[in-house]
């Protein structure tokens, strides 16, 4: 019995120094703050919150988020920029908590610019997941925000131009008029189409890159991520892409980890590597690794693919994969780091 109780002590014993070693390893690399694309401001504005001012993991993907929907990064994120076919910005986000892992996120939200706060709403005053359309604009006006227009005379110019261009490119397929050449209003050119139908080319790259997500883990050791996007450039209206969708845009188990991908989202949305990535973690793979995988999966079926992903682990490590595209940029900071940085991954060929 008492070699029993010396054992059993020995073991806590252990398991308490190998805690401590842990967290020792990992306090430098927490808080961390990783984000797609190069949009250093966004990245920057989340990490004064969790670092400089302790604020949760939550705080930070907000007010990072809301930094690029304000910027109009890239104009892929925010008012006034991809234009629907009608003309109509409309945005996407989400925000996704990890210690109670729920989520809050919009989809085809109009005439509301403050999209990821939006998400937040839903995630902290409904029990609801996902609010769309005119349905998610009353949700917004019911929680103070201020309903306005979206069109800026920089979307507007760019409509008018894709217009005059014989609506090119767009996504239709088997209808008539051809869809390549022409505009609609369209009609289906077959009864019946075959599941083998053909597939057009990705309109997504660095141009049309879709989103801002994020991942934070905040001194506390939370972690969130969100998304923010206006979608894709002359999408059919109604068209929601991957970025409001958990486990695709974006996903975080608090005992693993989180990424965010970006990038051809009605692709992504068939295989939900940002679920996938975190799940790779949850199998020791390194954030790389299952960043690498989860974009490998997607390429085997889709060679055309264009996107890329963001993932970090529970203890700060992180890492990026992309393809489609030379090189992927995406900023970070940790307390290693100091100031935000820009990194590049080095897209998969295959």
């Amino acid at each position: 019995m008492l070699n029993w109780v010396l054992i059993t002590c020995s073991y806590g014993l252990l398991f308490t120094i190998t805690i401590l070693l842990m967290s020792a390893e990992s306090a430098e690399r927490v808080p961390l703050v990783l984000n797609t694309w190069a949009f250093i401001n966004a990245t920057e504005k989340a990490w004064t919150a969790v670092f400089k001012e302790r604020r949760s993991a939550v705080d930070a993907v907000e007010l990072g988020c809301t930094e690029c929907e304000k910027e109009q990064c890239d104009g892929t994120v925010g008012y006034g920029g991809s234009p629907d076919e009608n003309g109509e910005t409309t945005l996407d986000a989400m925000i996704m908590d990890g210690p109670s892992h729920n989520v809050g996120a919009v989809a085809a939200l109009r005439r509301i610019k403050g999209a990821i706060a939006v998400a937040r709403q839903v995630l902290e005053r409904t029990e609801h997941s996902l609010l769309v359309g005119d349905q998610a604009t009353e949700f917004a006006k019911q929680m103070g925000f201020k309903e306005e227009t979206l069109t800026t005379n920089t979307s507007l110019d760019m409509w008018k131009k894709w217009k005059n261009n014989n609506c090119q490119p767009n996504f239709w397929k088997n209808v008539k008029p051809d869809p390549k050449v022409s505009c609609g209003p369209y009609k289906s050119l077959y009864e019946k189409v075959g599941t083998n139908s053909k597939v057009s080319t990705s309109q997504f790259g660095p141009n049309n890159h879709d989103t801002v997500g994020m991942v934070v883990i905040d001194n506390e050791g939370r972690m969130s991520v969100g998304t923010s996007s206006n979608g894709a450039k002359h999408k059919i209206p109604g068209r929601v892409g991957d970025s409001p969708i958990p486990g695709s845009g974006a996903y975080v188990d608090q005992d693993v980890g989180g990424a965010a991908a970006t990038g051809d989202g009605d692709i992504m949305m068939r295989f939900l590597p940002s679920y996938q990535a975190v799940e790779n973690l949850r199998q020791g793979m390194t954030p790389s690794v299952a960043a690498t995988d989860a974009i490998y999966r997607i390429v085997k079926k889709y060679s055309d693919f264009s996107g890329g992903i963001v993932v970090a682990n529970i203890k700060g490590d992180y890492g990026a994969a992309c393809h489609g595209m030379k090189e992927f940029p995406f900023s970070v900071c940790n307390p290693v780091i100091g100031k935000v940085k820009v990194n590049y991954a080095q897209c998969i060929n295959i």
